[in-house]
């Protein structure tokens, strides 16, 4: 459990380096991450390098005893370069090029960018791989952040050409897989198929699928590239990337099996007021908090796209500048998002930014000191946290890196698939159907019922769960099929799953295609419905409604749930369960809390806004709500806090040896 932050040195007079990293020690800052965005300091002009500063900097902080997460530059290669090769630069929907002048300008596709980046990224490994300092790489910077994965550029249609023709062989049978007979779209070689845009109507899905997976997979190579020469040069040293939140234009888990750590960029407020999936009430409600599940959400699934290893690369210190509005945090809020990642196996939590920018375009962002150099709030929450991390250390009689290794107890899986996400949001078939919205709906009801989740991808070992939970998998592989049937604990599909193949047709028997070996039944037709219609469901299991999505069941399975025309909602026996429609989050919460009694786990309904985390043998408790709370569990004892949680408030206990799990 440590802490560090972001940090521009080539922003600041070099006079101010040293202070800046002594205070950075004095608060209880461990690691500072560096570089991502030097590109054209460390090369203004081709072939001229500039390397004095970088080096300055670095022994800088190593005189300090700071660990440094050195970024490759790549996320924003300079003027000179774009205007050595300009198709680099990618093209969106529209076919307008993307110019210079913020970040992110390239491609993935681009080879000639690839180039100069193997070039770069060579460079600092050769000079920096070894350097006492540097304890880890970071590659590039929030891949795919300003909707950057797809292009539409020249370097695109060949990439993509080139993909297809290794995946398909031979033209026929990808016109069979995108079943091109429908409306006369057969293809008679692979030069002719073009990128999927700029079509009079919508394009094929089965080619839109290929195309997002062929994007995925440009960046997969592109971050490899980085990784192979980090590897080389820099050998026993951590390889990351930060991702960030709700994006899902590329396989995170595919990236994630070349790195050793998953970060991510965490941002409460700001994206709690720019995204959709939240209600006005939730935004007016948790407005200087974040939402109670946004933060744990990612957590838990980035830290499975890390093979079970998570760092937060940046943590919102303040008001950010990017969202629609930008509110400060309440008092505390660093805090307790701080605590939160530790409590999701967190093994650093690094703050963006140590000092706030005059210029630029973020210079609205604050960072742990003001842009005059002083202290901001967030330096004195950051200082707690340190102070706290020691005294858990403690009480515990363990050292930092032994609290990093504490186990996860999540006992509950809920499956997330980049493909499906791709596959069901590009034909959702309801404006109000989302599979992000749903898969995080259920992860939220699933934590307000007192339960901790391990958020895990379709090719994960499943044998160590009590409860697995198929939100939407659209695609039911050979593989999958085959660890479900071995699957030993409670399982539950949800809507949408098993309703594609894996070129996006069908099943011939209907969904859930393969699953029916698992759970007898198909789905004959499917009510997708407005936010507005929301038809009363009753049955054994409780009593509610249902939204968006409502699925035609035939079968012979018992009947645990029923709309009110009698027609099956929820269908199951003894650990197999399918759900055919979205429930509101009483009626799914009370479906999830028999499933638990099923699977052995114990439940308890949360006060609203409060959420726990078990972690070996702690318990984490945090209050998101307005109001100060009361929770305390059974046969443990206080460690930080008290058991009345003030808002914006956490608090730790240590279960007792013979109760812990």
């Amino acid at each position: 459990m440590k802490l560090g932050v972001c940090y521009y040195p080539e922003h600041w007079p070099k006079s101010r380096w040293q202070q800046d990293a002594k205070e950075m020690r004095e608060i209880g800052i461990e690691y500072v991450r560096i570089g991502e965005f030097s590109w054209s300091t460390i090369e203004p002009q081709p072939g001229e390098l500039h390397w004095e500063w970088l080096d300055e900097s670095l022994d800088t902080l190593y005189a300090q005893g700071l660990k440094v997460i050195l970024g490759t530059p790549t996320a924003t290669p300079p003027k000179w370069l774009v205007d050595r090769h300009p198709s680099m630069l990618a093209k969106d929907e529209l076919g307008r090029v993307r110019h210079f002048g913020s970040r992110r300008h390239y491609t993935f596709a681009s080879l000639e960018y690839r180039e100069e980046c193997h070039r770069i990224v060579t460079l600092m490994a050769k000079r920096y791989g070894q350097h006492p300092a540097v304890a880890s790489w970071q590659t590039d910077n929030e891949y795919g952040c300003h909707d950057t994965i797809l292009s539409y550029a020249e370097a695109d249609l060949i990439a993509f050409r080139i993909w297809l023709k290794d995946k398909y062989t031979t033209i026929d049978a990808l016109n069979s897989a995108w079943g091109n007979v429908f409306w006369s779209m057969d293809y008679c070689s692979f030069d002719e198929v073009d990128l999927p845009n700029l079509t009079v109507t919508e394009a094929n899905p089965s080619h839109r699928l290929d195309f997002q997976r062929c994007c995925s997979d440009q960046v997969v190579a592109f971050n490899k590239l980085q990784v192979d020469i980090l590897r080389q040069y820099s050998k026993e040293r951590d390889l990351v990337h930060n991702y960030m939140g709700f994006f899902t234009a590329f396989d995170h888990h595919k990236v994630g099996q070349d790195l050793d750590v998953a970060s991510w960029d965490t941002y409460p407020l700001g994206f709690l007021d720019q995204e959709d999936i939240y209600t006005p009430e939730e935004k007016q409600t948790y407005l200087r908090v974040g939402h109670p599940d946004f933060g744990a959400f990612h957590h838990d699934l980035y830290r499975g796209c890390g093979k079970g290893r998570l760092w937060i690369m940046e943590q919102q210190p303040g008001p950010v500048n990017w969202a629609p509005h930008n509110p400060t945090p309440a008092d505390g809020a660093v805090r307790l998002w701080t605590w939160e990642a530790f409590s999701h196996g967190a093994e650093l939590v690094s703050y963006f930014r140590w000092r706030q920018a005059p210029f630029g375009q973020e210079q609205m962002h604050t960072g742990l000191l003001r842009p005059n150099g002083q202290k901001a709030e967030a330096a004195k929450e950051a200082a707690q946290v340190a102070q706290e991390v020691r005294e858990l250390s403690q009480v515990m009689g363990l050292d930092a890196d032994d609290l990093m290794a504490l186990p996860e107890s999540g006992k509950v899986a809920l499956m997330f698939d980049y493909d499906a996400c791709w596959s069901l949001d590009i034909q959702p078939q309801s404006r109000a159907y989302s599979y992000m919205s749903w898969c995080y709906r259920l992860y939220e009801a699933l934590r307000e019922i007192g339960l901790s989740i391990n958020i895990v991808s379709a090719d994960a070992p499943l044998d160590t769960y009590e409860m697995l939970i198929l939100p939407a998998q659209a695609h039911i592989s050979c593989d999958l099929q085959k660890r479900l049937d071995d699957y030993k604990g409670v399982l539950l599909a949800g809507p949408r799953t098993g309703s594609k193949t894996d070129s996006y047709q069908i099943p011939e028997n209907l969904a859930p295609g393969p699953l029916a070996t698992l759970l007898p039944l198909s789905v004959e037709r499917v009510d997708a419905l407005p936010k507005h219609t929301q038809p009363e469901v009753s049955g054994h299991w409780g009593e509610g409604k249902l939204h968006t999505w409502h699925e035609q069941i035939a079968t012979d399975l018992p009947c645990l749930l029923k709309d009110n025309a009698g027609n099956p909602v929820l269908v199951g026996d003894n650990k197999r369960f399918y759900l055919g429609s979205c429930l509101d989050k009483p009626l799914l919460k009370a479906c999830l809390v028999k499933l638990s009694e099923k699977a052995g786990l114990a439940t308890e309904y949360l006060p609203s806004g409060v959420r726990i985390r078990e972690r070996g043998k702690l318990i984490f408790a945090f209050n998101y709500g307005l109001q100060a709370a009361y929770y305390h569990p059974d046969n443990a004892q206080l460690i930080i806090g008290a058991d009345t949680l003030p808002a914006a408030g956490l608090a730790i206990w240590q279960r007792d040896t013979a109760d812990s799990k």
